[in-house]
């Protein structure tokens, strides 16, 4: 054997800390949530929308809890992928997990392309008139050549967005606050004045809507393998997101339903737009510029975690053979896999530019929902298999078995209605 046989191909590296995995989070999780849900939920949910959020939350928090512990079983990249194989010792039903997961992560940058492109385009029209087709190639390129660059770097560029989307939020919850002195003393007016059914109906009908602004989270667990301490990390991280988006999106729901008509909030087109105007003196054009932001940003988290699980099932057998070993290379130099992330790329410039993807991209929370329900009887099975066995090394954060089953119920609930 030679030296050169013996020297390791290279692997992705841990830079990653808590807070870029917060800001990672976040930017996944809030942009098209609260930006696009907040006007639907209110429709439905009419005052009671924020409780609506809240009820979303606690559905979201017993799949959150699983993924919880499965990355700190497996802290790797292509989490979901690695979970169901650990769980049902299936490498087909891995490889069809992970497609799903790459499929919803693709087809949603590819959704947000031309979101961010229509956007530019408003902004480039009065100085320079530009094919939208062109430009969401340009916007597709840029965005996977900051990916390719390196973790750390996209991680922190993208963190630096998810700031300024959510100062926009903030912004309203200001602006709202600063307006209505007295909007502490009106929260009850959000609140079911008792346990009657039909004074929480809005509100439950409201949830399967609200839910999908909390989807994001789980793409967290698929940056794993280049977190620092994964096993502390992660946990808490994925914890802080939900914490920090439920908090933000009942102050922004609060405020909404307080400040602007409900029938003009639930038919507007730019929802939190109309509510940023009504409770802020900034002019229309700061909200679409951090919308623009935000869109940039969704296209960058979703092409890195889209990167990371085509990665991850290469390096770890998933995807067997010379094209799993040609899309499992990590570049020495950035420490990025980048023939994944030009694949991914690849795949989101042909489906923004090419194919009519509003059905699959109103499919991705369906796609979503069934992969959790996947992963939390991933971790009922593993729980089954040792029942009665002693840990040979207790895990920093486990749930009872009660949690996945609850997840898993609520998350094929959520399935059905949705379908």
């Amino acid at each position: 054997m030679t030296a050169i046989d013996t020297v390791s191909p290279p692997k992705l590296r841990r830079r990653l800390s808590l807070m870029l995995v917060v800001l990672y989070g976040l930017g996944v999780t809030i942009g098209a949530g609260i930006y696009v849900l907040i006007g639907a939920t209110a429709g439905r949910a009419g005052m009671h929308a924020p409780i609506a959020f809240v009820l979303a939350a606690i559905v979201m928090a017993f799949s959150a809890a699983t993924f919880c512990e499965l990355v700190v079983r497996f802290p790797v990249s292509a989490g979901e992928s690695a979970y169901v194989r650990a769980g049902f010792r299936s490498n087909t039903l891995a490889l069809l997990v992970g497609a799903a997961v790459m499929l919803g992560g693709t087809v949603s940058a590819a959704t947000i392309s031309l979101g961010s492109a229509g956007y530019i385009g408003a902004f480039l029209d009065p100085i320079l008139t530009i094919d939208r087709r062109i430009l969401t190639v340009v916007v597709v390129v840029a965005v996977a050549g900051v990916a390719c660059i390196g973790i750390l770097e996209s991680v922190v560029f993208a963190g630096i967005m998810t700031l300024v989307e959510v100062g926009g939020l903030i912004a309203v919850i200001v602006g709202g606050i600063a307006g209505a002195p007295d909007l502490l003393a009106r929260l009850p007016e959000v609140i079911p004045a008792s346990f009657d059914a039909t004074l929480w109906s809005g509100a439950i009908g409201a949830t399967l809507l609200a839910f999908f602004a909390f989807i994001g989270f789980e793409d967290m667990v698929n940056v794993a393998e280049e977190v620092r301490d994964p096993e502390r990390t992660m946990p808490r991280a994925i914890f802080i997101t939900l914490g920090l988006a439920t908090l933000l999106y009942f102050l922004v729901a609060t405020i909404a339903v307080l400040n602007v008509p409900l029938d003009a909030l639930a038919q507007s087109p730019a929802p939190l737009g109309l509510v940023f105007g009504a409770v802020t003196t900034l002019p229309p054009s700061i909200i679409a510029l951090i919308a623009t932001i935000a869109t940039v940003n969704g296209i960058i988290i979703q092409m890195i975690m889209a990167s990371r699980v085509l990665y991850g099932m290469s390096d770890q057998g998933t995807i067997p053979g010379a094209i799993g070993r040609f899309l499992g290379q990590v570049s020495e130099r950035t420490g990025t896999p980048v023939i994944a992330t030009i694949a991914v790329a690849i795949a989101v410039g042909i489906l923004a530019t090419s194919f009519p993807i509003e059905r699959l991209a109103g499919a991705t929370s369906q796609i979503v929902l069934s992969i959790f329900v996947m992963v939390n009887l991933a971790l009922i099975a593993l729980k089954w298999r040792e029942r009665g066995s002693i840990q040979p090394k207790p895990l920093r954060f486990h749930v009872p078995t009660g949690v996945p089953i609850a997840g898993a119920v609520l998350s094929l609930a959520l399935v059905i209605l949705g379908g």
